[in-house]
């Protein structure tokens, strides 16, 4: 009896803790995180990919790591990649301040079978780049140019008219692509003379500015004005071909400061549609720039992620133009829109990108 009595305790004991076993709730699964490294805060686009991206990734349901390389400092960049490593990201974003600074880093990232995503700037000779996110760059530049050639009737007429060049980092990958697009539309206009540049300074190693920041680009186009006697009353400048918002500006400030006004002011190029440029575009003291809406590349880039965790394959439109030394990257390119005085608030305003307020 007692042998009964034994068993049948241990019986019920077991069928308890089993009840307690299944009555304990499943442990909640932990978001996958994702890393989003920026390269600087310095300047306003970079802000609003960063700020869109993390807001995107976070609605789409996935926790978001995202940091900021310092003011562009490569060493800043690569320790906070190895930390997004070792705190297990899934997916790498990454707009990189060197696009060939990466490469032992991400080594790292491919053993681990991490999927690295290069945002707006391919990462070079890496073969752990497995996608690449941008707008298309070259046709960023190709717009600059067209809207030089048909500003001054290049087609039709002689010349000489007088042009500078200003393009961006040498290490930004991208710098190439945007001075290639230009020159294609530009070159032959210089090399039949329709075109001059003064200054002799048409390489794009000739013409970068370091780090994009405005008071370099402001820089040289003192020395240019000084060297070359451009002023209002002095030898005449029609156009300054600049790849981006920041260099403009900061050529803008240099014409502004010997005298140049809307009425007088040379065609000035520039990307981005930063607000102290459309305000420029407003006053009439810079031409046009190159929108290149952030929320739809944040919108194409949370697809790839999206896909990519569930183990799909991400979309893309061009395999054929990106090699990063590696080999071809497959890309999605997003299309860049020409922003001037005469559509601005369509493009900016009506779409949300900016309140009316933000530009006065």
């Amino acid at each position: 009896m007692k042998k009964l009595i034994a068993l049948f305790m241990v019986l019920t004991l077991s069928l308890s803790m089993v009840a307690c076993a299944s009555s304990t709730p499943a442990p909640v699964d932990k978001k996958v995180m994702i890393g989003v490294s920026m390269p600087t805060q310095s300047l306003q686009r970079w802000n609003q990919d960063g700020t869109n991206m993390k807001a995107k990734l976070e609605t789409a349901g996935y926790a978001v790591d995202l940091q900021y390389g310092g003011d562009n400092d490569i060493p800043t960049q690569v320790a906070q990649i190895e930390n997004m490593i070792t705190e297990g990201c899934k997916v790498l974003v990454i707009a990189a301040i060197d696009g060939s600074s990466l490469t032992e880093v991400l080594k790292t990232a491919k053993e681990q079978g991490i999927t690295v995503i290069a945002y707006d700037r391919l990462i070079m000779n890496s073969d752990a780049v497995s996608y690449y996110a941008t707008f298309d760059n070259f046709q960023v530049g190709v717009m600059q140019g067209q809207y030089v050639e048909t500003a001054l009737d290049l087609k039709n007429q002689k010349g000489p008219f007088n042009i500078e060049l200003f393009t961006g980092d040498p290490a930004d990958n991208n710098a190439t692509f945007f001075f290639g697009g230009a020159m294609s539309i530009l070159k032959p206009y210089i090399d039949s003379g329709v075109l001059k540049v003064l200054s002799g300074q048409t390489t794009q190693a000739q013409v970068s500015t370091a780090d994009w920041k405005s008071e370099n680009a402001q820089s040289r186009m003192e020395n240019l004005i000084t060297s070359n006697s451009y002023s209002p009353k002095g030898t005449k400048l029609d156009a300054v071909v600049c790849s981006n918002d920041s260099t403009a500006l900061g050529v803008t400030n240099a014409l502004v400061s010997v005298g140049y006004t809307k009425d007088n002011m040379p065609i000035i190029t520039g990307q981005d549609c930063d607000k102290p440029n459309v305000k420029n575009m407003i006053a009439g003291l810079q031409s046009m720039s190159i929108f290149k809406d952030t929320r739809t590349l944040a919108d194409k880039v949370v697809g790839m992620v999206d896909a990519i965790v569930k183990g799909s394959t991400p979309e893309i439109n061009d395999t054929k133009t990106y090699d990063n030394g590696t080999g071809i990257i497959p890309s999605f390119l997003c299309a860049p829109v020409v922003c001037t005085v005469d559509n601005y608030k369509q493009i900016l305003i009506d779409s949300g990108y900016y309140k009316e307020a933000d530009l006065l």
